[in-house]
């Protein structure tokens, strides 16, 4: 069964619905306004949206693969998108016309910025390269290389001299562009890092990990300022107050809020938004997105009830920073409010109207490698609501996205003292330009709409036409197909149940909370509308002994690991938790193991190698994902030994020690070539895990 989460009331769902035809790769919000909202998918396609509605704005097509990675410009004028093929595609919105086709990367592209003035953008792919480009003179510039695995973000400096890459590998590196070179490598992350930012103001980086905590980098010293504490779960996305106050983090269901030096944590915000993959800020309002399988769903946290800005304390802790002019310097030692030096982020000004490049650069790449007219033709961007397009994308004075004076805010989570069942819905007018439809709200929002908001859409509504009411618009499909019919119950068709944590999977929450003058239909049973409640009690209560049962055993299971573990047996600790038959188990130790490497050796490869087998075939999508992790770790680590002991000729008299090895090395490659068997067969599955599976394909052959 899923998990049940509790959400902060400081947070609300704004919407969930169907983005793409097929399952969402990746998408990203528009970090200047926090209004727009840009996905792509394993249809090869690139959607456009404007948050809070679930209407696609354009499809931009012409990739030949899926998309791994998408990026807004700056100004959110442009937006690049990179496929599994390592291709790039940058796009002009206002004149919705692709810009430019750049190939070059050997592998599927993962992270993508574009430089802040807008005429370079970087890349960095699974192939552990990072590209800049010139989106000007079609071309690539330089390649930086230097990290042992999959790249997962970049950001450039605010000045625009540097870029910051984390990578799979645990490492942040930041790079000169102007000299094309490494300037400092941070290490101290021991897990993968998924997110960079720079402070707007400051010369600082902070970097969140899945090892659970944020570090935040002096830029002068290049060493480690402060880092939290890591009591919440791997950070997946970081995101700085425009003003540089604090660190909004987010991980699995929960928002953090940093502060830094000294290091504490302002806030927890329980949002249930699962896995979520970018945070943006929206005047007082922190929007969160998230993808799983076709849809999209948008979350928003009120960050006027969230310290620092504003809330209750959960306990005393030091005052916030303050934003304070710093005394006047000259731009080249410009200090911020905390005394530590700032970025200049003025345009340097060019002597000639040609701009020149002052990056490095690297030789031109030989014809064929870059800007492919052929590819630029097949690429079209189809406008689907030309009405949001017009005001979007082509305002009549300039492009500007950022929100207008009559720009509101989305509707805030209902207080604490007010009932949401005792608020009627009241019919709210949704203005799309010139027309005004009147939408329903269902009961479970009604509460989150203002009376003011309320008061204000009555009037604006023709007293001439007849309130007719219409479904809310969720789970609508961006093409013209009707939307597959959406129910809580429902279990996808694939084969893998994925790892949601919105609801537990095949089972309605609601079904257990009886309604009012509804009967209750619950496995094909029907109860009266009347239910007493002994009843109710009764059918909450229906399996939750057999629950508790399973539960407490294995919580039993993994109390007899760890005491094994802590008393220094790990060898023991690990055969004992292959023996108690839990598959359970066993992924918990292995989400351990795989953020400690060190702890590996040949001996827990042969024993965790037939289980691995087991988790990548299993139809749990969490447990496939261990499974995958592990193995990659197997194979990049030990991959190598295995091959060589493997393929080495008979030695000459007896090495007990070379004996040893050999055996344990022949016994891992024994289970490598069964799991390869299965591992071909899953090359074609959708999404993450396809891409995963043809990973470790790779990984496989070259120990052959």
């Amino acid at each position: 069964m899923g998990e049940l989460v509790v959400r902060d009331l400081r947070c609300s769902h704004l919407e969930e619905f169907v983005a793409h035809g097929s399952n969402v790769n990746c998408l990203a919000l528009g970090h200047k306004s926090g209004r727009v909202m840009v996905t792509g998918g394993e249809d090869k396609k690139v959607n456009m949206w404007a948050v809070g509605k679930p209407n696609c704005i354009m499809s931009l097509s012409g990739h030949t693969s899926a998309i791994e990675a998408v990026r807004f410009g700056n100004s959110e004028e442009m937006v690049a998108a990179g496929s599994m093929s390592g291709a790039l595609k940058i796009w002009d919105l206002e004149a919705a016309k692709i810009v430019r086709t750049l190939t070059g990367h050997k592998a599927n592209l993962r992270s993508l910025d574009f430089h802040p003035y807008g005429d370079f953008v970087a890349s960095g792919s699974l192939d552990t390269n990072i590209k800049l480009w010139d989106i000007k003179r079609k071309g690539c510039i330089f390649t930086y290389k230097g990290h042992t695995n999959c790249v997962n973000c970049l950001r450039f400096s605010p000045d625009g001299r540097w870029i910051a890459s984390a990578g799979e590998d645990g490492s942040v590196k930041l790079w000169d562009l102007t000299a094309g070179k490494l300037l400092t490598e941070l290490n101290d992350h021991t897990g993968p890092v998924n997110s960079l930012e720079f402070h707007p103001n400051e010369f600082l980086l902070a970097s969140g990990s899945s090892d659970r905590t944020a570090k935040y980098w002096d830029l002068e010293t290049f060493q480690c300022v402060s880092t939290t504490d890591g009591e919440c779960g791997g950070i997946r996305s970081i995101s700085f107050h425009p003003d540089g106050l604090c660190l909004y983090a987010a991980t699995q269901d929960v928002l953090k809020v940093y502060g830094w030096e000294p290091a504490r944590c302002y806030d927890t915000v329980a949002t249930g938004w699962g896995k979520v993959v970018d945070i943006a800020t929206a005047q007082s309002q922190l929007i969160g997105a998230l993808y799983s399988q076709t849809n999209v769903s948008t979350y928003v946290v009120d960050l006027q009830k969230v310290q620092p800005m504003g809330g209750v304390p959960a306990e005393p802790s030091p005052e916030p920073p303050t934003v304070q002019a710093a005394p006047a310097a000259p731009p080249a030692q410009r200090l911020s409010a905390s005394g530590r030096k700032s970025f200049q982020t003025d345009r340097p000004q060019t002597q000639s109207t040609k701009q020149q490049n002052p990056y490095k650069e690297e030789p031109q790449e030989p014809a064929g490698q870059g800007d492919d007219p052929e590819d630029d033709a097949q690429s079209v961007a189809d406008i689907k609501d030309p009405n949001d397009y017009r005001e979007i994308f082509q305002p009549r004075h300039g492009l500007s996205h950022s929100p207008t004076t009559t720009a509101q805010p989305f509707p805030a989570p209902p207080d604490d003292g007010i009932p949401e069942k005792d608020i009627p819905p009241p019919p709210v007018i949704v203005k799309h330009n010139t027309r005004q439809q009147p939408v329903h709200v269902p009961p479970q929002r009604a509460a989150q709409s203002s009376p003011s908001q309320q008061t204000q859409s009555r009037q604006q509504q023709q007293p001439a036409q007849p309130a007719q009411f219409a479904p809310p618009p969720v789970s609508q499909q961006p093409h013209s197909q009707p939307p597959a019919p959406h129910s809580a119950t429902s279990v996808p068709a694939s084969t893998v149940i994925p790892s949601q944590r919105e609801q537990p999977v095949g089972l309605a929450v609601e079904d257990f909370l009886p309604k009012r003058g509804v009967p209750v239909v619950n496995e094909g049973q029907s109860y009266p509308s009347n239910m007493s409640e002994a009843e109710a009690i009764s059918t909450i209560m229906k399996g939750h002994d057999a629950m508790v049962a399973v539960m407490s055993s294995r919580t039993k299971n993994l109390s007899i690991v760890r005491a094994l573990w802590t008393g220094g047996n790990m060898k023991t600790a690990l055969d004992s938790a292959v023996n108690m038959n839990d598959q359970a188990v066993i992924v918990d130790l292995l989400n351990v193991l795989i953020f400690k490497p060190a702890l590996w050796n040949l001996d827990v490869c042969l024993g965790m190698l037939p289980h691995l087998k087991d988790l990548i075939n299993s139809k749990y999508e969490s447990y496939v994902h261990c499974g995958c992790s592990a193995l990659k770790l197997v194979l990049k680590n030990f991959g190598p030994v295995i091959k060589e002991t493997v393929n080495a000729p008979p030695s000459i008299g007896v090495d007990i020690t070379r004996e040893e090895r050999l055996r344990r090395c022949r016994g891992c490659f024994k289970y490598l070539m069964d799991v390869r068997d299965i591992v071909d067969g899953k090359q074609n599955v959708e999404g993450k895990l396809g891409s995963t599976f043809r990973e470790l394909k790779l990984l496989i052959q070259s120990v052959e």
